[in-house]
């Protein structure tokens, strides 16, 4: 098949081209797909976007991790992440992309968004299948941003702004009920914050030493809360991080192996070509083809 380059797709223009001053969009599913047809799959967002099934059925992926479509259910995702779908019955509901900066106008906190957990970046918290009787909740509030869209009135974002933060309240507590929630401690914000460090560090950054060095922590303590929260030990936490990025840039065609190699800062090639295939149980090419070949 012939390269191609992952495209990275903005608001509103929906084109491969980096945000633009359009901070929001939102649309009926229907007639989003009628009017981008054109779009290539598997793609990258560079804006929050979220979609609510009403009606449909197929599949869809976020960051190589598969998702039936079906009706009620919600998915949340963030900047970065791949995307791809493949309906079987034309699907109807609603859809509302907007960038970090179009809530953040409205709230102090610039991390607001860091509370609610759909947007945690881990796609298996991203698709909640909202129950029957709590559906007509979030269609009214979805009608109401539409038509607030549509009407352009006076202060129009703000009301918007104010509608999708009810929006994701209510789903977050439908997600993690209120005696799920674990109490803010030290703790649970030195995870979060041993998390966003793996965001900002994971390609220089490859052992736990590290990270517990800038929390001020021991290896071992790290360890053992990274294990008791998430079930993973610390250094997992980081390996995963590694290893979707490489799935990331593997689906550019227009990367090499070796240059993927080089980005993730991997002594050389085949050292790298053995640590994914050692935790994903494909090599790099093979993982490539299965997904540029569907």
């Amino acid at each position: 098949m012939a390269k191609q380059i992952l495209p990275t797709y903005s608001i509103c223009s929906i084109a491969d081209t980096p945000v633009t001053k359009n901070d929001f969009m939102t649309d009926r599913f229907s007639h989003y797909l009628e009017a981008h047809k054109d779009l290539h799959f598997p793609h990258k967002h560079s804006f929050y976007h979220l979609v609510f099934f009403t009606e449909g059925s197929g599949s869809h992926s976020i960051d190589f991790i598969n998702f039936p479509v079906e009706p009620g259910q919600i998915y949340f995702m963030t900047p970065g992440q791949v995307h791809e779908w493949d309906f079987r019955k034309n699907p109807e509901g609603y859809i509302i992309n907007f960038s970090e900066n179009y809530i953040s106008t409205l709230v102090m906190n610039a991390r607001y968004l860091d509370q609610f957990v759909f947007f945690s970046g881990n796609a298996a918290e991203q698709v909640i299948n909202i129950p029957k009787q709590e559906r007509p909740q979030l269609v009214q509030l979805l009608e109401s941003i539409l038509r607030e869209e549509a009407a352009g009135a006076d202060l129009k974002d703000d009301m918007i702004r104010t509608v999708m933060i009810q929006l994701f309240i209510h789903v977050n507590r439908l997600a993690a009920p209120a005696e799920k929630i674990p109490v803010a401690n030290y703790n649970s914000v030195l995870l979060k914050n041993f998390q966003k460090l793996i965001d900002l560090h994971y390609r220089e950054k490859k052992l736990t030493r590290d990270y517990a060095a800038m929390l001020f922590v021991t290896p071992n303590h790290l360890n053992a809360l990274s294990k008791h929260v998430t079930g993973k030990p610390a250094g997992e936490l980081i390996r995963d991080r590694v290893i979707l990025e490489a799935k990331r840039l593997l689906v550019n065609a227009d990367m090499s192996i070796a240059e993927v190699a080089t980005d993730l800062e991997f002594e050389d090639n085949s050292y790298f070509s053995k640590f994914f295939k050692k935790y994903t149980g494909q090599t790099p090419e093979s993982f490539r083809k299965s997904i540029l070949d569907k």
